[in-house]
């Protein structure tokens, strides 16, 4: 990295001295990712503040709304997270980093709702805590490209209720881990469990990201979906959305995570009247230089 780093990346900007001498400082500390990515977001951002030339109120509220962001975030609600995803950031990062051969299901952003620390849940229980919805069975394979079965493999999955909310959004009238779910498929890479139809929603507009979206008019729309996180010995960790197909914001989702693989039929269940099924299949593909090992053959 030498002098002509500084000007590099951008030819129409005139260098600030401010960003001159910190590019200087930063040079002369070393190479390494964090001294050349710094130095590309310090260019950024003065590039930015030149093209758009803030004022003094500007800029300060600018601090204000960051400011708000990280007093929004604590370990039931990611307000960092949230601001990344509805900017498209999330997704970008997922897109070039999560690249999945032909036929393994897409990775997408985990949201801002996951939580790591959900107790785990016996195969076929159910993950509804409250009693509350119309009941929904989830069936589903875990399964390498050629189709072979994956298991014991663990799979985390965490939704929206009936209403469009997730338990850490109110903890006070949610019981604790409601509708999360983390549990073992059978050797086969089978796993089921029983929850509740869950239902789009907005994102949450009573925070500092929320606020400014609406105040721009953006849909903060997300169709009904389930997140799951698959984790299978060999592979690669997948974290991803299944999406009903038949819900009309597909089109509008405010964090860019729709794909057409992941759309799926929740379906009416024959045997009970008012409750729903769902049955997917995940695809997973092997970590770089190992070959998963099915138990068995095709499921």
């Amino acid at each position: 990295m030498g002098e002509d780093a500084l000007e590099g990346n951008q030819p129409s900007l005139v260098p600030s001295a401010p960003l001159h001498d910190l590019a200087q400082r930063l040079i002369a500390t070393g190479e390494g990712r964090l001294v050349s990515g710094l130095l590309a977001a310090v260019q950024h951002v003065h590039a930015l503040v030149a093209e758009t030339r803030p004022s003094a109120d500007e800029m300060r509220a600018v601090i204000d709304f960051l400011t708000e962001v990280g007093h929004s975030a604590d370990a039931r609600r990611q307000e960092w997270v949230l601001l990344a995803d509805v900017l498209g950031v999330s997704t970008l990062v997922e897109d070039m980093n999560a690249q999945r051969p032909l036929g393994a299901t897409p990775n997408t952003v985990a949201g801002p709702f996951y939580r790591a620390d959900v107790p785990e849940t016996a195969n076929g229980g159910s993950i509804c805590r409250d009693g509350s919805g119309a009941p929904l069975r989830v069936t589903g394979r875990i399964t390498d490209l050629a189709g072979a079965g994956l298991g014991p493999s663990l799979v985390e999955v965490w939704q929206a209720n009936g209403a469009g909310v997730y338990e850490n959004q109110e903890p006070d009238l949610q019981p604790e881990f409601n509708l999360r779910g983390r549990l073992v498929t059978d050797s086969l890479g089978r796993f089921s469990f029983h929850s509740v139809r869950p239902k789009g929603y907005r994102l949450p507009d009573d925070g500092p990201v929320g606020r400014v979206l609406t105040g721009l008019g953006l849909a903060l729309e997300r169709p009904a979906h389930l997140h799951f996180r698959v984790t299978a010995p060999g592979c690669q960790v997948l974290t991803t959305h299944v999406f009903d197909r038949s819900d009309p914001a597909l089109a509008r989702d405010a964090m860019f995570a729709v794909k057409p693989e992941l759309l799926a039929d929740i379906t009416p269940d024959p045997d009970l009247a008012g409750a729903w099924r769902l049955n997917v299949t995940f695809v997973l593909a092997p970590l770089a230089g190992h070959t998963p090992q099915p138990t068995r053959g095709r499921i």
